[in-house]
């Protein structure tokens, strides 16, 4: 798992980098990789999440995130598997993951 903070989503996360890896190790125990903040839609997305939207649209067809939680799995030959948006649960996707990276 890696973790893209992302202030474009109403304002959220403002803060700096080592604020937001202090905040959500303290809150949430997060214990993955998380990265500097990025932008994922728009002329300023990084090169990722122009790959991720590419390969896998939204269920209506939307290249473009439209809100924090986004997840994408990408198997050990980096082609993207699945999109899951924001209402899907880490634990709904537990299932597909062995099944991914085999």
């Amino acid at each position: 798992m890696l973790g893209f903070p992302c202030n474009q989503f109403g304002s959220q996360e403002p803060r700096a980098d080592e604020e937001i890896l202090s905040f959500a190790k303290e809150k949430y125990d997060v214990n993955f990789q998380l990265f500097s903040k990025i932008e994922v839609n728009g002329p300023n997305a990084c090169e990722l999440y122009k790959r991720l939207k590419e390969a896998k649209p939204n269920p209506e067809g939307k290249a473009d995130i439209a809100w924090n939680f986004t997840k994408f799995l990408v198997n050990k030959d980096g082609e993207v598997v699945a999109r899951f948006e924001p209402t899907v649960s880490p634990e709904e996707i537990a299932d597909q993951l062995d099944s991914s990276i085999g």
